[in-house]
C-alpha cells in the first residue's frame, strides 16, 4: 500500500486526486498539503510539509510552482519520494529538481496524461518521416484561469520536435511585432485562453498541397489525476534519480 500526501489538496486537481487514489486498493491518502487548511476529507489537511504528523511514502504535487522550495527541503530531510505535476517552473527551479533527483527519487513531467505522452512520440515520429520539409505549428487552448503561456505540455511537446531535428528549431512566440517571413527553422507557439477547456494541444505539420494534424483533448481533469497517482505508486518502488512518464510507460509495457 503506498502512502501518498497530495500538495494542492484543497485545489479543484487536489481533490480530484484525492478521489482517484480513494478508488483504488493499492494506494491510500494520508495527508494533505495546502495553506487553505479545510478539511473535507477522511485524512488531515495541514499548511506546510512540515506539519504533517506521519511521513508519506510519496508526495504529488499540483499546487504552485511557489511550493518547490519547502517541498524539496521537506523530501531531501525524509527520504520522500515527490512527483511533480505543476507547470509554470523557470529554470532555476527546474535546476533545483534535477538536483534534487541525486538524492530522491523525482517524477518530473510537464503532463500526466497517458495520451499526451503517446502525442509526442508520434510527433517525433513524424519528424523522423517529413524531416524539414514541413512548417511546424503547435496550438495549445486551456481555461481562462491557466497562469502560465505557452503550457508546459506545449514545450515539452516542441522539445520533443525539436531532439528529431537535432535541436536546430527556435521557439517563436508571437509574430505580431515582427514584419518578416516565416523562418524554417523554427516552430510557432500559439496560446488561447477561454472558458472552462481542460486542455487542446494540436500540432500542425504545413508541407506543399498537404497538412498533417496530430490532436489531443482533455475532456476532464481526470486523465491527469489518474496518471499522477499512477506515477506515485511506480515512484515508491524507485530509488533516486529523475523518473518521467516514458519510464512508466517503458515499465507497464515491457
Amino acid at each position: 500500500m503506498t502512502e501518498i500526501a497530495i500538495c494542492g489538496a484543497c485545489g479543484k486537481m487536489g481533490r480530484v486526486i484525492a478521489d482517484v487514489i480513494n478508488q483504488r486498493s493499492d494506494c491510500e491518502t494520508i495527508a494533505g498539503i495546502d495553506i487553505a487548511g479545510e478539511q473535507y476529507g477522511d485524512f488531515p489537511v495541514y499548511k506546510a510539509p512540515q506539519d504533517m504528523e506521519k511521513k508519506p511514502q510519496v508526495i504529488i504535487d499540483f499546487s504552485h510552482p511557489s511550493s518547490l522550495d519547502d517541498l524539496l527541503s521537506y523530501c531531501l530531510a525524509n527520504g520522500t519520494a515527490l512527483v511533480i505535476a505543476t507547470t509554470g517552473y523557470n529554470d532555476e527551479q527546474i535546476e533545483k529538481i534535477h538536483k534534487a533527483a541525486e538524492q530522491i527519487p523525482v517524477f518530473f513531467t510537464f503532463n500526466m496524461s497517458l495520451g499526451i505522452n503517446l502525442l509526442a512520440d508520434l510527433a517525433k515520429r513524424a519528424v523522423k518521416v517529413l524531416g524539414g520539409q514541413f512548417d511546424i505549428e503547435i496550438i495549445e487552448k486551456h481555461h481562462n484561469q491557466k497562469l502560465d503561456a505557452p503550457s508546459g505540455t506545449a514545450i515539452m511537446l516542441a522539445d520533443a520536435i525539436n531532439s528529431e531535428l537535432d535541436k536546430q528549431y527556435t521557439y517563436v512566440y508571437d509574430r505580431h511585432s515582427v514584419r518578416a517571413k516565416r523562418s524554417r527553422t523554427e516552430i510557432g507557439m500559439h496560446s488561447v485562453r477561454g472558458g472552462t477547456i481542460v486542455g487542446e494541444h494540436e500540432l500542425i505539420f504545413a508541407g506543399r498541397d498537404e497538412v498533417i494534424s496530430l490532436k489531443h483533448e482533455a475532456h476532464s481533469k481526470s486523465v491527469f489525476a489518474v496518471g499522477s497517482v499512477n506515477a506515485a505508486v511506480f515512484l515508491a518502488k524507485k530509488s533516486a534519480g529523475l523518473y518521467a512518464m516514458s519510464d512508466l510507460l517503458s515499465e507497464v509495457s515491457g
